[in-house]
């Protein structure tokens, strides 16, 4: 199981800043991410912006578009050299 996204911060240029219960921190750029019907609206940085943690510890908009938070999380810690 993985670890849960514990908080969450919108940045400029459409990153998210991370911060994990297991301590994995870091910010990873999404912009790739945002085509299809669900995600296209979140290049307008206001909708972006409000971007929250769910129940599941999923990152999630008010529009309903969400991302895996284990994506994420492997991500990181790729980006970190720390393996998965």
């Amino acid at each position: 199981m993985f670890p849960r996204l514990a908080r969450i911060a919108a940045l400029p240029g459409h990153r998210l800043h991370l911060v994990f219960t297991d301590g994995v921190e870091g910010c990873v750029e999404v912009a790739e991410r945002l085509w299809g019907p669900m995600f296209e609206p979140l290049r307008d940085e206001a909708l972006f912006a409000q971007v929250r943690v769910d129940e599941h510890g999923a990152p999630v908009w008010p529009n309903g578009a969400d991302l895996a938070p284990d994506a994420l999380h492997r991500q990181l810690t790729a980006e970190l050299g720390r393996g998965a």
